[in-house]
């Protein structure tokens, strides 16, 4: 039996991508096709999402809009790809320019209740045949945005009289970051349209306000988290934002599936960004995207040298300021560090100016570029990613490909992916990387010194970064997982 899948989000890589949630769209319904799903994407009209998807036909005019002058389906492919994308049309929503939810002062748009319903009723809409010609039998809501659709199913079926577990489509609920919520005022629940009684602990209200992300906790029928650590952490008071008693609850219904990587992307053997390819067997490549790296950031050209790189939002929860702290060890030690990313003003500010302070050593490029993302984790020796908390993350997996060793906080999806260069580790074979255990200054200075201490043992080096090259973390053996969970609601 050909299983029928709707995913919701708000991203979609290439056409709009703020973070791992777009890769995550792109590669999942994909890598489901491949197992025999008929998987689909539903999205909002965004600018880049309009003028990046081919062959858009309208589909149904929406008898709601939520305040938008005029709000349509519509239906599309990726360019490159045979993947079909509805995309809601309701311009007045979502044609505007810049970040897709932050106005130009950088505030939260103060209509995304109801932006971010249209999107969840839709994919309800979408479940009761609005297109005849096909609904899916599992919507899977991606983050908050997406949050309501299951709650929108489940109106749905109380209307039309279904009993309970019989809605028109079953939900899959998939928490990307926790700590991303999508709270909004009470008084905002009123133009939702969902049963008056929803707007209760046991459903959409949280301490007094209205969140999304809650609904699709409390009405999906199943949760999955984008790994496994990462769905024991946010059971607990330290990591579960309020919401770990409910979570807790769900305990049977919750999964953690590890996020993938598109190695049709991220593949050093094959990218075409990157100064020269390169793979475990024919490393030499390697040596040259480092060279091209310090010469486009203007370090010292020095090949010795460790070469540590981040590619990342400049924020506390990503322990940047942990980072920011131990870079006179990098230095003193006579190592270099790459930083690309931006965020927290005090962040950017204080990068900047150790870059100031040591421009030999340190190199920062404030902003994104996805080509130089893959430049520096192709260049790079070492990828930094010291998160506070990290539901998966994708940035150390792509630098296990690169062969670029990945240093992290044992949190999350980061302890799930890399195994520490301990001695024993070392021995049997089995190291990726380099990971600590305290979020405290002391520990991550501890891991950086056996950086520098591994990489002076070239050999050992050399076997850690060919072991890290050769892990696995395609989308195949993550969707395989996520059939099963279909089948089972099916």
């Amino acid at each position: 039996m050909t299983i029928r899948v709707l995913h919701v989000a708000s991203e979609l890589y290439p056409l709009l991508k703020t973070g791992g949630l777009a890769d995550v769209t792109a590669a999942l319904p994909a890598a489901l096709i491949e197992q025999g799903a008929d998987a689909r994407l539903l999205l909002p009209g965004f600018a880049g999402i309009a003028d990046g998807l081919a062959d858009l036909r309208p589909i149904a005019r929406l008898e709601r809009s939520f305040g938008a002058r005029e709000a349509s389906l519509e239906l599309g492919r990726v360019p490159g790809s045979d993947l079909p994308v509805y995309m809601i049309r309701a311009d007045s929503f979502y044609a505007r320019p810049g970040n897709p939810y932050l106005d130009a002062e950088h505030v939260p748009y103060g209509d995304n209740a109801q932006r971010f319903a249209l999107l969840g009723w839709t994919a309800a809409q979408l479940a009761q045949h609005i297109d005849r010609a096909w609904a899916p039998q599992i919507v899977q809501a991606h983050d908050w945005h997406a949050g309501l659709a299951p709650a929108y199913l489940r109106a749905a079926a109380r209307e039309h009289g279904l009993p309970a577990g019989h809605a028109h489509a079953r939900s899959v609920f998939t928490i990307h970051n926790l700590a991303y919520q999508g709270i909004f005022p009470a008084q905002q629940f009123g133009s939702l349209g969902l049963p008056a009684d929803f707007f209760d602990m046991h459903g959409v209200e949280f301490y007094g306000q209205l969140s999304f992300l809650k609904a699709g906790l409390y009405f999906a029928d199943k949760i999955t988290t984008v790994s496994p650590t990462y769905a024991h952490e946010i059971q607990t008071v330290a990591q579960g934002g309020g919401l770990e008693a409910l979570l807790r609850g769900r305990t049977h219904d919750l999964i953690g599936i590890l996020n993938g990587v598109d190695y049709g992307v991220w593949n050093p053997a094959t990218d075409e960004t990157i100064a020269a390819r390169y793979s475990a067997d024919h490393m030499s490549g390697k040596l040259r995207c480092k060279t091209e790296l310090q010469a486009r950031l203007k370090l010292a050209q020095k090949h010795d040298a460790p070469l540590f790189g981040v590619v990342s939002r400049l924020t506390e929860q990503k322990g940047l300021d942990l980072l920011l702290a131990a870079l006179p060890e990098i230095v003193s030690r006579g190592g270099q560090c790459v930083v690309l990313g931006t965020g927290d003003a005090s962040l950017e500010q204080g990068f900047a100016r150790a870059a100031r302070q040591h421009p030999e050593s340190v190199a920062v490029e404030l902003g994104f570029d996805e080509a130089l993302a893959h430049a520096i984790i192709a260049g790079a020796d070492v990828i930094a990613v010291p998160s506070r908390f990290e539901p998966c993350g994708l940035t150390q997996m792509y630098a296990l490909a690169y062969g670029a060793l990945p240093l992290v906080h044992r949190v999350g999806g980061l302890a799930d992916t890399v195994v520490d260069a301990s001695l024993e580790n070392l021995a049997d074979a089995l190291a990726t990387g380099f990971v600590f255990e305290r979020f405290e200054p002391d520990a991550l200075t501890a891991a950086i010194r056996r950086a520098f201490a591994l990489y002076a043992r070239s050999r050992d080096w050399r076997d850690t970064r060919e072991r890290a090259m050769r892990k696995d973390f395609g989308w195949a053996v993550s969707a395989q997982r996520y059939m099963a969970l279909y089948r089972e609601l099916v």
